[in-house]
This record gives structure tokens, sequence and C-alpha cells, in this order.
């Protein structure tokens, strides 16, 4: 199942980005970045894209529903179902299995946020770590019932594999479910010759 590398290259992606956002210092390997303070922006490409770091408790782009450990635990099996979806559907189409793949690393990655980040930076329990968001785009103006939106939701890697992943699978071709009836030999034009008569 190479497709797995897909999700394994995107969980090692997201965690990098996250962590040079963060700062983090390993001497004894010789890695040391200084990471942003929290709720700082640097622009990156003007005021169209910006790295702004904040933690989030939630789910993905800042929606929060419930708690830390709920969210801990649902990604977890939400991974494990993935992961066996997609050894479950492995003879499919290779865009149908890398939109999986594109899922499952997502959710991955932002399950080792949720779940072992608290206890790396000491800060939180097993299972009550935060998501590192840090991509910020600007977004056009929106003005709804009260509701106004003038920049995207912060997110990650791991946030946009997902989204991605969702919108590729909704259009990925898959094989067909059902199987071919075997072949049936045409009729011939001529009936039957009747049997000689035996003497």
């Amino acid at each position: 199942m190479h497709i797995i590398y897909v999700s394994i290259l995107i969980v090692v992606f997201d965690q990098i980005t996250k962590l040079m956002v963060k700062g983090i210092d390993i001497p004894a390997l010789g890695i040391r970045f200084g990471g942003l303070p929290p709720g700082k922006s640097q622009e990156v490409w003007g005021d169209l894209i910006r790295l702004t770091y904040i933690e989030n408790p939630g789910m993905a782009f800042g929606i929060d529903i419930g708690g830390k450990l709920f969210f801990s635990i649902f990604t977890v099996l939400a991974s494990i179902g993935i992961f066996w979806y997609l050894y479950k559907m492995r003879n499919e189409t290779f865009p149908f299995k890398f939109a999986l793949a594109m899922i499952l690393g997502g959710a991955c990655g932002n399950l080792i946020d949720r779940v072992f980040y608290g206890m790396i930076f000491q800060n939180a329990p097993l299972f009550y770590g935060k998501v590192i968001d840090f991509i910020d785009l600007d977004f056009f103006n929106v003005n709804f019932l009260g509701y106004h939106l003038s920049r995207w939701p912060i997110f990650n890697i791991a946030d946009a594999s997902v989204s991605v992943g969702v919108v590729f699978l909704l259009f990925a071709p898959r094989t067909s479910a059902t199987t071919e009836s075997p072949a049936v030999q045409p009729l011939s034009a001529d009936p039957p010759e009747p049997p000689s008569p035996q003497s």
C-alpha cells in the first residue's frame, strides 16, 4: 500500500512547518528555530499571505464544539477509521486513494498536536494539546446577517490537506462495483441440425 507514503509526507511537512512557527531547540541535533511569538504576524506576500501563530483548542479553522479531550479522542478514532477504509479501498483508482491519503495525513498531523504537544511542550497533559495554526490569508469582505469576514480563518498544512482531500474525493473516479457477467456465446442464425436417424 504505497499510497500511505503520501500520508507520511503530509504529516512530516505539517509537523516541520508547525515546529518552525512555534519554535524548537534541539542542540544535540543542531536544530534551532526561534519561531513566532503567539498572536504575532509576519508578512509573506504583503497583507495577502501572512504567518500568524495561534494555538487552536478545537477543530480545523477555529471551530470549537465540545472540549479538547473530545476532539483528541475523535481525531484518534477518525484516523484509525480512515486508515482502515484506505486499506479496504486499496484496489480503487489512484485518484480515489490519493484523496483518502491526503485526508489521513491531515488527520494524523493534527492528531499529533492534540495528543502529544501538551506533554512535549510541558503545558498540558496527554490528549490536551492545542493545534498550531499559522497560515493567514486575506479574504474578500463578507457581511451577511451580522456576520463579518475579512480574512480566512487561520489554518495549517493538515487542515488544508483534509479540505483538499475531501474535494478530490468528491470528484475522484472509482472502479466499477459491479462484476462483469460472463461472456455469452452469440446465437447462430441457423437452427441446429436435427440428429441423424439411427439405422
